[in-house]
Order: structure tokens, then C-alpha cells, then sequence
């Protein structure tokens, strides 16, 4: 495939991604407000931290080494060999979600059952649905690899909303229920998921327009482990490059979900407290859901079929080298002006958005300084997601592995100060943490895009530099904004609100206009592709 094609395919990808989460994910948002008016902080903080935990950590570890390998380097491979190396994620899941699951019911603190009930059948639902998502794997990597556009995003989004409204109507129904509900929920989702992919993949095998891609698969049965005769099971290098990559997610999973572990074993905070700081970091990481996840996960693909990894820029093919330049160049410029955005609005308009989204629940107390942390955490996770995406697509098996050293000691590091930030400044504290921990990473991937591209003409790190005339919009947009917040903002009645919505949507109007301007390029590249 040329490389403007993948480049087409990669942004239809990433934007449709982008656009359906956001349709569905409205629906989830109202039905979550409305959820969070029937449920104690105490029993949010159980399901969102406690029990999301487990399953999140099950499925990251059994299956994102594989994803990474197996989506490297290009679409014409021996999928059977590749197909055979991602079912062994399956009895990876089933050993994770049993020892796992064991230390959850065991080893940490259980809920008061007066106040959580049936933590023990939240902790087996929770686990079992992550083996069944695992069932799904194949299908999966087959889908990102080959750019099924609307398949990932539509199965996804499907599932989540089906989760939600069950929630809902068990919630109204049976609230007495408990973890029962957000159990039985949990393994509708995972269930729905998988069932989209089976499905798709049912009707698609075998179709004429399989056959008219040549699609490596010819029938469902060669999705199921298949032995190949005088061969070996799996292809060698790529299961080398997964147990690279498995020593290295293991260490990512620490990272991404640090505070939840320091919650979960260290008892920092309480279940009520660790409730509310669940729904800030959801509401706050909308946006790297809706729009930085899906990026990521497209352009990964997309620098990892143009540029061969391990290979230094000079042996590269130079057309393909200009193409991936220009790309990362105008992508880090594209998430760093939204994570700007993010940061300057967001400051003034927290203490709003959590007193509709849940009210005095959540815009009473210390809500709107995480919201307003969380904020400038975004702008860490914008940059950060495409500067890794970019630097583990190109990483070679070595380069990967001396890697996981740094990742080992950031480890160490960012679960420490989190225990100690969170002593010293509660739940604020994490957000601090986080933010510490992706400006080590992000200056890591800094460091190596520039090494990689210092032998040529192209300097694509330039995107993280915007117009000084925007940067200038922005800093009155924030101190305008911030004022009218104070003035406004939140207990002086609707029309006051309304007052500092309409102070807000004009300064935002003026950024935009002053973007289109400015930065003629990306408005290019976004238009085009």
C-alpha cells in the first residue's frame, strides 16, 4: 500500500473515530449524569477504581504487548503464525484474572457490605469479563492493521451505550442490587464487543469485497489457532518483539494507572473520596478518549507502515521520510493547540461543568481544583501520546528493551511522589504525579524523535512551537475567562451563569479565528485529509 494511501486510510480512521465517539459517547454522558443522582460516592469509588482496576490491569497485560507487536511492520505476513501468537493472550488473561482476582478478594481492603454489597461477585464478574474480551483479540488486531475505518469506533460505541442504558434501568429498578448491577453491565459489554467483531467478520470473510482486497483471510476456521505443518507455531521474531514489549507495558500499566494503584493498595483516600476523584479524571479525560486515543492508536499504524523500525532515517526511503515528517509536525501542532484550549478554558469553566454534570456532589469541595489540574494534564497527555506513538512505532527489539530500564525507574519514581503528593495536597496530588510522570516521558520521546531526525533537512519537533500573536489570544482569553468566572460564577443564579458561558464562547470564538489564521498549515492538513 503507498504510503499516501496509508495516510489517507490512517486520517479517515483517526477522524472517524473521533466523530462517532463523540456521538456516542453524549448519549453515555447523560445517562451517567443521571446514574450518578441514585448512587453513593462510596459504591462509584468501589466499581470506577477498585473493580475497573482489576479488569483494566487483566486485559492491559495480557494483550497491549501483542497488539504492539503484531501491528508493526507491514499487512503482508504469515497471519497464521500472527493469529496463533495472539490467542496465546487468552490463557495470559485467564492467569492474570485468577491471580489477580485472588489478591483483590484477599490481600485489600472489602468494602463495607452494608454500604458496597457483593463485593465478592463484582471482583469474579469483573475478571471474567476481561477473559471474554480477550476472545476478540484476533479480530481486533486484524481490523486496525488492514484500516477497518468504522468497525473499531461502531463496536465499541455500541457496547458502552448498551452498558450504560442496562445500568440505568437496573439502576432505577433494583438499586438495592448493588455490584450486581454494575457486574452483570460489565459482562454485557465485554459480551456485546466481542459479538460486533464475530459478526462483521462472519459476513466480511468470503465476501466480494474481501476478495477484491485480498484479504489474508479466506474463512472464520483461520481465525482459530491453526498448527502449519513443518513450520513453527508462532513467527519467532515477532513473539521476541512481544516479550519486549510486555516487559515494557507492564511498566506502562504502573504509569497509566498509578494513582489507582497507590488507591487500591496504599488506602490514601477513602472509597467516597476515591469516587469523586474518579468522575473529575473521566470527565476530564473526555477529550483524550475522544480525540488523543484515537490518534494514537491511528498513527501508530501509519508510522509503523511507512518507516521500517530500527532503521535510521538516511537508509529509509527519503519520500517516505519528508511524508512521516511532515505528518508528526503538523500532528503534534494539531494536539498541542487543542491541549492549550483545554488548559486556558478549562480553568475558568470546571467549577460549571461539574455543578450540571453531577452537582453539589461534585462542585462542592476539592471537584473544581481537580477539574483545573486535570486541565493542564491534558496538554501532557496531547503532546505525549504523539510523541510515544511515534518513537515506539520506529524503536527496534534493543532500543525498546533499554527502554524499559527508564520505565522501570519512572516506575519507582512516579508511584513515590504520588504517596507523597497525595499526603501533602490529597487527590491533587495524583494529578501533580501524573503530570511529573508525562514530562519525563514526553522529554524521553523528544529526545529521540530529535536524534532520529538530526542527520536530515526535516525538524518536525517545530509543531510544538505555535504562533507568539496565538499564544498571545490565549493568555487573554485565560485572564478574561478567569475573571468572569469570579464575577459570574457559580451561585449568583442562571443568568449570571449564562453571562459567563456567553464571555467564554466569544473568547473561544476569537482563538479560533486567530488559529485559522495563524496556522494556515494545519488548517490545510486537517482539511485535506
Amino acid at each position: 500500500m503507498a504510503s499516501q494511501d496509508v495516510l489517507s486510510q490512517t486520517t479517515r480512521l483517526a477522524s472517524s473515530s473521533a466523530l462517532l465517539q463523540v456521538l456516542f459517547r453524549v448519549v453515555t454522558f447523560g445517562l451517567n449524569a443521571f446514574t450518578l443522582r441514585y448512587l453513593s460516592r462510596e459504591l462509584i469509588g468501589v466499581v470506577n477504581v477498585r473493580l475497573t482496576l482489576l479488569y483494566s490491569t487483566v486485559v492491559f497485560l495480557a494483550r497491549e504487548a501483542f497488539r504492539r507487536a503484531c501491528l508493526s511492520g507491514s499487512t503482508k505476513r504469515n497471519w497464521t503464525k500472527t493469529i496463533n501468537l495472539l490467542w496465546l493472550t487468552l490463557p495470559l488473561g485467564v492467569f492474570w484474572s485468577i491471580f489477580l482476582g485472588l489478591v483483590w478478594l484477599h490481600l485489600l481492603e472489602v468494602p463495607d457490605p452494608s454500604v458496597v454489597p457483593h463485593y465478592q461477585a463484582g471482583v469474579v464478574a469483573f475478571g471474567l469479563s476481561a477473559i471474554i474480551e480477550l476472545l476478540g483479540e484476533p479480530f481486533w488486531v486484524l481490523a486496525q492493521a488492514h484500516l477497518f475505518v468504522r468497525l473499531k469506533v461502531i463496536a465499541e460505541s455500541l457496547s458502552v451505550v448498551s452498558k450504560c442504558i442496562l445500568t440505568v434501568i437496573l439502576v432505577v429498578l433494583y438499586p438495592q442490587w448493588g455490584l450486581y448491577i454494575f457486574s452483570l453491565a460489565q459482562l454485557f459489554y465485554v459480551s456485546v464487543l466481542v459479538m460486533c467483531y464475530v459478526i462483521y467478520f462472519v459476513m466480511f470473510l468470503g465476501s466480494p469485497e474481501a476478495t477484491k482486497k485480498s484479504f489474508p483471510v479466506a474463512r472464520m476456521k483461520a481465525l482459530l489457532p491453526n498448527l502449519v505443518e513443518d513450520e513453527t507455531f508462532v513467527n519467532w521474531k515477532e513473539a521476541w518483539l512481544t516479550w519486549s514489549f510486555f516487559k515494557q507495558s507492564f511498566l506502562k500499566q504502573i504509569l497509566t494507572e498509578g494513582e489507582r494503584y497507590v488507591m487500591t493498595f496504599l488506602n490514601v483516600l477513602n472509597f467516597g473520596d476515591q469516587g469523586v476523584y474518579d468522575i473529575v479524571n473521566n470527565l476530564g479525560s473526555l477529550v483524550a478518549r475522544f480525540i488523543f486515543l484515537p490518534i494514537e492508536e491511528s498513527f501508530y499504524v501509519f508510522f509503523a507502515k511507512v518507516l521500517e523500525r530500527g532503521k535510521n532515517v538516511k537508509d529509509q526511503k527519503q519520500d517516505d521520510v519528508a511524508m512521516a515528517a511532515n505528518v508528526l509536525e503538523l500532528l503534534l501542532k494539531l494536539v498541542l493547540l487543542i491541549g492549550l484550549t483545554i488548559t486556558v478554558f478549562g480553568y475558568a469553566y470546571s467549577q460549571l461543568a461539574l455543578d450540571i454534570y453531577g452537582g453539589s456532589m461534585l462542585s462542592a469541595g476539592t471537584g473544581p481544583d481537580l477539574l483545573r489540574c486535570y486541565s493542564l494534564y491534558v496538554l501532557f497527555l496531547a503532546i505525549n501520546g504523539v510523541t510515544e506513538c511515534f518513537t515506539f512505532a520506529l524503536m527496534c527489539k534493543e532500543e525498546v528493551d533499554r527502554y524499559n530500564f527508564v520505565m522501570l525507574a519512572l516506575s519507582f519514581t512516579f508511584l513515590c511522589i504520588s504517596y507523597f503528593l497525595t499526603h501533602w495536597h490529597g487527590s491533587i496530588g495524583f494529578i501533580l504525579a501524573n503530570c511529573f510522570n508525562m514530562g519525563i516521558r514526553i522529554a524521553h520521546s523528544i529526545h529521540y524523535i530529535y536524534d532520529y531526525f538530526k542527520e536530515s533537512t526535516y525538524r518536525p519537533l517545530t509543531g510544538l512551537l505555535p504562533s507568539p500573536f496565538l499564544v498571545l489570544v490565549y493568555i487573554i482569553s485565560g485572564v478574561i475567562t478567569g475573571f468572569s468566572e469570579v464575577v459570574f460564577c457559580c451561585d449568583k443564579g442562571w443568568m449570571a451563569r449564562l453571562i459567563h458561558i456567553s464571555m467564554g464562547a466569544l473568547c473561544f470564538a476569537a482563538t479560533i479565528v486567530t488559529m485559522f489564521c495563524t496556522e494556515t498549515k494545519l488548517i490545510h492538513f486537517v482539511r485535506s485529509q
